[in-house]
């Protein structure tokens, strides 16, 4: 019956709960949409606010009237001439406009958060203590004063840190600016060129593409498939369409504008620049509207931020909760209610680490600025640390593992396999014949469908070395081109492209149809698979044949070839569209696709060699020692992916064979887009998290998106590299997301946590190397921090308890706290690691946090306790010699604090007046504050490391040398500085009472040394399950 009826409760409960449950998550759900609706409808005022007061008729009036009125040409630009005078009378195209959370603002936030608003509480009440102290009594001591100034000194300097921290890390465009400035494609004088976005005027026409940030306000001239996103204009993710048609009188519903700061999703297009820097009309919008957008912007909390914000959260409530009770206990026992708040704020401001957060900023700081120096750029300082708990790596190939500089390798042509570095000689030694109809074909499309172009000032050089503006595959094909005819951009002269369908990862190939004499051309390339699909013919040998299963056959085995060698093949084919069916002033349209894309003509493949980075495979192998598994994406074809994986090591020898992944337990190798579709989300998170060695071939971004969702999961953390939007589109399912400095987007960058500034797959193994070793570094920093709690509760729990002479002031501990206590701090953040750090598999986040059970015991009841033992003994070694022995100083609480008593007697029958009573006391407080700096020393060096000896680990951080020598300087400042007796009550100390401590500190660093030795010698024992944190 009992059984039963708890069953009954429990599932009762669980209904209940989940009930609950979706009411909450429908609750939240309809608040988002209110909110939306709201932020929408807010966004519809600004917007039409804007667009009234607004007088602008560039999107109305003609092309050739609005060339005329800016002083350019559509297709020629403007000359340098006029872009230097342009540029000396309007500035640069930089928007000085503050988009972001105003500074006054953001410091207010941060002095004034939850955690600081405590120690404003605090000084307030020991304001109102000593006004009213002040009041009602005759003479009054300025202790409760000075603890109120500290106090609010203590939140001065927390907030301001954090303030720092903050607008360091929202302010990091401008370090962007500096170390990776955005470029542009414009046309000036009639050549194409990459010129620097601020360097922008109006009047320059410039080119747009898939990945694009639009660096001012453009009209568009022409247009190839252009797909743009504007969340803050439209309120929408959903991509909208741009060509060159006026649609409307609004600027901001017209089709032919598109303004500063709008990402390009797709397809690319030709705009003249109308409005530049502050003129934009975004900028005028931003000024209204970004505060009320940007806190709607879901924002993602760092692991390290949780845990810190997690640990304060409970240690606050914990101190609220003792103070309050043990405040309540004095107030009951005789205390009266001025001692007892004194006692709330004294035992709150011994609890709470008020230099942890300024400590973990600047530690973060030092590891950011070592980042930046290995190549890697971090815009928020908290994701040092979770790129350290990298389980999951899943990168590009091209421009991540390979060099990004492509180079045409192998031709087929004409039925026959050339060597690019003897193009001219067939493989039976005789000569090739350009002029034949196949070659011919071939050169055409390779012409025509490539929107590379070189540099117009270095016509001079070499054409395998002349610099080129395009990605990398079309360049290649540039140079090759332009080695075997001579002259590429006079023979696209000679053939006007009048539509073009730029490359789109989802359909994988590239289209552009020109003009001839007799009618169109439409050349397309792209992947193998995709062009195979689309012909129904192949030319070869002067004739048009059907392209067979033979065929098929014949060229699968070529292909595998080529990407035994690493090469990525494309493959070329075309359609003669006759003026009779498409008349000479046919529109192509990309959105109603009026061409033929089906029954193509193969004309032949090109493969291209991207050799791997030198140092890619030694950073691949330092990965798998670590543990952290490689998962590399591409859509080149999986003989290619896998040739490349193996160069580098992400696939070992003795599974490189296996491919087929549909049979059971063995390890994968490959996996193609279409094998993917065929499998669930289940067996896919299983391949990713079981198996070693998985390279994914033929994919699109949707593929990617699901590969990345499927390696999520509470013990892992996923690190994704990002070149384009449609990789940046991934970001919300990845702990860090990392964008290429040097090839990668606009949106990719905008959107990322960490940049590389050099490409190279290795930096990303640097960082989550730093990003290990300050996690062990902030865990030794904060064991640190903590320690010196234990001594500085006790002096006040004994005050209440036992009723002695107070040992320690609350100004006292301010000091320690923050001003002995945090430089030595930081000093940790420059330990070298104690291992290869490298060689251990990446830690659980849900079970190893930052500050756990072992760190707070070892802190608290081992390092600390040898600190308030050391304290003590000073206390009363003091106490003694002035004629108070420890047995007789307790319950002389009330007799010692009295103003009225001034005849108390010692142990020796001495009288101590009130005023001599606090001298005394005082110098307690100065020797108790100098046993904790001393036994300090031995904190830091018994912090230095956690498994090994430190004979093994040495002394060998200069700044930490430095920050012992620095804190025992602080000390001797703060007890021999005349005036401090007045200030925050420290009186001199005799030179022998500074030795109090020092047994105490020798045992220490023995004691520690033993416990490191037993956790070294019995692993997994007992000692190392209770105390290694």
């Amino acid at each position: 019956m009992i059984k039963c009826w708890t069953i009954r409760v429990y599932l009762m409960t669980k209904v209940m709960i989940e009930e609950i449950d979706s009411f909450i998550l429908v609750w939240k759900r309809e608040r988002r949409l209110l909110k939306s609706r709201q932020m929408d409808e807010k966004r519809k005022k600004e917007v039409d606010k804007v667009s009234n007061h607004i007088d602008i008729d560039d999107h109305i009036i003609p092309l050739q009237e609005l060339c005329l009125r800016l002083h350019t040409h559509p297709q020629l630009g403007l000359s340098p001439v006029a872009v230097k005078k342009l540029l000396s009378t309007n500035g640069y195209n930089i928007v000085t406009t503050s988009i972001g959370t105003g500074e006054w603002i953001r410091l207010l936030k941060n002095l004034f958060d939850w955690f600081n608003c405590f120690l404003w509480i605090g000084s307030l009440l020991c304001f109102m203590t000593y006004i009213t102290e002040t009041i009602t009594l005759e003479e009054v001591l300025p202790d409760d004063l000075y603890l109120g100034c500290s106090l609010l000194g203590s939140v001065l300097i927390s907030g301001c840190f954090s303030y720092y921290q903050e607008a360091k890390s929202a302010n990091t465009f401008l370090t962007f600016r500096d170390l990776i400035p955005r470029y542009v494609t414009v046309i000036r004088a009639g050549s194409k060129l990459r010129c620097p976005a601020i360097e922008l005027v109006v009047g320059d026409v410039i080119e747009i593409s898939a990945g694009d940030r639009v660096p001012a306000d453009i009209r568009i001239i022409k247009s190839h498939g252009l797909k743009c996103l504007n969340v803050l204009l439209y309120g929408n993710s959903k991509p909208f369409i741009r060509n060159n048609e006026c649609t409307h009188s609004n600027p901001f519903e017209t089709k032919n504008l598109v303004f500063f700061s709008t990402n390009c999703i797709e397809g690319s297009a030709i705009g003249i620049v109308i409005r530049t820097g502050d003129k934009t009309l975004m900028s005028e919008l931003l000024v209204n509207f970004y505060k009320e957008k940007s806190s709607t912007t879901k924002s993602t909390t760092s692991l390290l931020k949780q845990d810190i914000t997690l640990f304060i959260r409970i240690i606050t409530t914990i101190s609220i909760i003792v103070a309050v009770i043990l405040s309540i206990i004095s107030s009951i026992i005789g205390y009266t209610w001025l001692n007892a708040i004194i006692f709330l704020i004294a035992l709150f401001v011994a609890q709470i680490p008020e230099g942890l957060f300024p400590t973990l900023t600047v530690v973060l700081s030092l590891a950011a600025k070592r980042m930046t120096a290995k190549n890697c750029l971090v815009k928020n300082y908290e994701t040092i640390e979770t790129l350290g708990l990298t389980s999951i790596i899943i990168t590009n190939k091209t421009g991540t593992l390979t060099q990004n500089r492509m180079v045409v390798s192998h031709i087929w042509a004409n039925n026959s396999i050339i060597d690019s570095e003897n193009f001219y000689r067939h493989l039976n030694t005789k000569n090739e014949d350009l002029n034949s109809m196949a070659w011919k074909a071939l050169i055409r499309a390779a012409c025509l469908s490539n929107k590379a172009e070189f540099s117009a000032a270095q016509t001079k050089i070499s054409p395998l070395k002349r610099e080129a503006i395009g990605n990398s595959t079309d360049i290649a094909i540039l140079k090759y081109m332009e080695v075997i005819i001579g002259c590429v951009e006079g023979y696209r002269q000679n053939h006007q492209k009048v539509f073009e369908m730029p490359f789109n990862p989802f359909v994988r190939y590239s289209l552009s149809i020109n003009k001839f004499n007799d009618g169109f051309w439409l050349c397309m390339k792209g992947s193998p698979e995709v062009i195979f699909d689309k012909c129904s013919t192949i030319l070869t040998k002067g004739s048009v044949q059907p392209l067979d299963e033979k065929y098929k056959i014949y060229f699968k085995n070529i292909i595998n070839e080529f990407g035994c060698y690493g090469e990525r093949v494309i493959a070329f084919c075309d359609r003669f569209l006759s003026y009779d069916e498409y008349p000479i002033d046919y529109t192509f349209d990309c959105e109603l696709q009026n061409y033929p894309t089906d029954n193509l003509r193969f004309i032949g493949l090109m493969s291209l060699l991207n050799p791997p980075r030198a140092s890619v495979p030694s950073a691949i192998d330092k990965c798998k020692r670590a543990g952290i598994k490689i998962v590399m994406t591409t859509g080149d074809h999986p003989i290619t992916a896998k040739a490349i994986a193996k160069a580098v090591g992400i696939i070992s020898d003795d599974n490189s064979d296996n491919n087929d992944i549909i049979e059971s337990d063995c390890q994968v190798s490959i996996i193609t887009g279409q094998e993917m579709n065929g499998l669930c989300d289940q067996r896919l998170h299983e391949i990713l998290n079981n198996d070693k060695d998985v390279v994914f071939a033929q994919i699109n971004p949707n593929h990617r998106s699901r590969i990345v969702r499927c390696c999520r999961s509470k013990q892992s953390v996923v690190t994704v590299t990002e070149n384009n939007y449609h990789d940046s589109s991934t970001e919300d399912n990845v702990d860090i997301s990392i964008a290429m400095g040097l090839n990668g987007s606009d949106i990719s960058k905008q959107s990322a946590d960490i940049i590389l500034l050099d490409d190279n797959f290795a930096s990303i193994v640097s960082g989550i190397e730093e990003g290990r070793v300050i996690f062990d570094n902030l865990k030794k920093s904060i064991c640190y921090t903590l320690s010196s709690k234990t001594p500085i509760i006790f002096p006040f729990l004994l005050y209440i308890i036992i009723d002695i002479p107070l040992p320690l002031g609350a100004i006292t501990i301010l000091c320690i706290d923050l001003i002995t206590d945090m430089i030595p701090a930081i000093s940790l953040a420059y330990e070298l690691p104690e291992y290869d750090i490298m060689k251990y598999k990446p830690r659980d986040p849900t079970v190893n946090k930052l500050i756990n059970k072992n760190l707070l015991v070892l802190s608290y009841t081992h390092l600390g306790v040898f600190q308030l033992l050391a304290a003590f003994f000073a206390y009363f070694v003091i106490m003694s010699e002035n004629g108070f022995k420890p047995q007789f100083l307790f319950g002389m609480r009330k007799v010692w604090d009295s103003k009225a008593i001034n005849d108390v007697m010692d142990s020796y029958g001495q009288e101590w007046t009130y005023h001599s009573r606090k001298t005394l006391e005082y110098t307690c407080h100065t020797a108790y504050f100098v046993a904790v700096v001393i036994t300090k020393w031995s904190t830091i060096i018994c912090c230095k490391t956690r498994r090994l000896s430190i004979v093994i680990q040495k002394m060998n951080n200069d700044v930490l040398t430095f920050a012992l020598f620095f804190e025992l300087g602080l000390a001797i400042f703060l007890t021999y500085c005349p005036g401090l007796d007045k200030g925050i009550n420290m009186f001199a100390l005799k030179l022998y009472w500074w030795f109090c401590s020092t047994p105490f500190a020798i045992i220490m660093i023995i004691y520690d040394e033993f416990r490191r030795l037993l956790i070294r010698r019995y692993p997994n024992g007992w000692l190392e399950n209770e105390t290694y944190y």
